[in-house]
């Protein structure tokens, strides 16, 4: 039962994130504004592919603990995300005496598989868990309550937000921590040197010379709360989720369906979710990998929900700036949609030679002012998963929203 009945907004109240940019959410949004980072090799042994480098995290600011739990050694993405979820939950004032009623959610792909690898690679046999990252994270923050991974790929932690809002909205939790985090592996960059989708250069979503993503690691975490809660507590919201929507083309195994036709779906269902129209968004944060049919797709099926609109409204590329960061790239879109909201402007993207056949907005020149009270953020994952989430700010008086 909800007892929250008398307001069911779900607002966010704490954000964390050690990326590339640096650690912590001013780095990150000073990061943003600066042009975002460059790919750097990769500090790994034998990497015996075409593609090299990431959007790495300074190796001096990777924590060096927590080193394990329950018997399992960890690698960066454990430690990164403990670190971004303690920034969150300090940053949401969520005293350490209430911690222990926060459910954690979380999207993790590759898990710890960099420790895997240096496990294996001193000849050890025996395999301990991938995704052991929720757990650690719950322990860290002194939880007691439901600890959940969430595998879907890329889309990984757009469903983790998903499913943080519908516990909230449900009456299960007042208080949800979510996120995602990644470490650097080989088995990742395998994968996507192998299928030919790795950009030897940058990530350049957009680009007609565009040859594949390139990866980046880091946590992203945020705190969704009810808004009644934060409220009796004095919390202060940055934003609202305020709509979010899956589905699914399941088309082929990798490759998105060139249709469109669930990405629109995810799209306008989460408008439909928020109670918004088209009109209300003043920003998209694209999935946007830089693979060459995904950001035709994607630019194909904005144009169906945004129509002639969609010139005039600006995509903000992240990947663009800090890399795919696979099962954490839902969480750090979501991050930025409420920085893009607290800060009312969306960075200058990446200078690029766009392809024509990707008919969007990817404004290069400057900062543009947000000119509507609402994100949209897509997230997309081999196997045609497909998540849309709305972000909108807390205020929603039209005079607030002029540029």
């Amino acid at each position: 039962m909800n007892t929250f009945a008398s307001d069911p907004r779900v607002v966010i109240t704490g954000l964390g994130a050690i990326s590339c940019l640096g650690t912590g959410v001013g780095a990150y949004w000073d990061g943003l504004l600066a042009g975002g980072g460059e790919p750097q090799a990769i500090p790994l042994p034998d990497l015996n592919m075409r593609t090299k480098k990431m959007y790495l995290v300074d190796r001096a600011d990777v924590p060096a603990e927590p080193s394990s739990h329950a018997g399992v050694e960890l690698g960066s993405s454990p430690r990164l995300a403990v670190a971004a979820a303690e920034q969150a939950l300090t940053d949401a004032g969520v005293r350490d005496e209430a911690r222990a009623a926060v459910p954690v959610v979380l999207g993790v792909e590759l898990g710890n598989s960099d420790m895997q690898e240096l496990q294996r690679s001193a000849g050890r046999t025996t395999w301990t868990t991938l995704t052991p990252v929720a757990a650690v994270v719950g322990a860290a923050i002194g939880s007691r309550a439901a600890q959940t991974s969430v595998g879907n790929a890329c889309s990984a932690s757009g469903y983790a937000l998903t499913i943080g809002l519908d516990m909230i909205r449900a009456g299960e939790a007042s208080t949800v921590l979510v996120g995602g985090a990644e470490g650097a592996t080989r088995a990742g960059m395998g994968a996507f040197n192998r299928l030919g989708a790795a950009d030897p250069l940058r990530c350049r979503p957009f680009d007609r010379n565009r040859a594949g993503t390139m990866f980046g690691d880091g946590s992203a975490m945020v705190v969704l709360e009810a808004a009644e809660h934060a409220r009796r507590r004095g919390a202060e919201p940055y934003a609202e989720l305020a709509g979010a929507a899956w589905s699914c083309d399941a088309h082929h195994a990798t490759a998105p369906d060139p249709s469109g036709d669930q990405i629109v779906r995810a799209m306008s269902d989460a408008l439909a979710d928020a109670k918004l129209s088209s009109t209300d968004v003043g920003c998209v944060i694209p999935h946007g990998t830089g693979t060459p049919l995904n950001d035709v797709v994607e630019s194909q099926a904005l144009r169906r929900v945004f129509g002639a609109r969609v010139r005039e409204l600006p995509l903000f590329s992240l990947k663009a700036m800090i890399g795919h960061t696979t099962g954490a790239a839902g969480a750090f879109a979501c991050l930025t949609a409420t920085l893009v909201l607290r800060h009312r402007q969306s960075p200058a993207n990446i200078p690029i030679d766009q392809d024509p056949e990707c008919d969007v907005w990817v404004p290069q020149e400057r900062p543009v002012p947000l000119a509507a009270p609402a994100v949209l953020v897509n997230t997309y994952a081999f196997g045609g998963n497909n998540t849309s989430l709305v972000v909108k700010g807390v205020v929603r008086e039209a005079s607030q929203w002029s540029p």
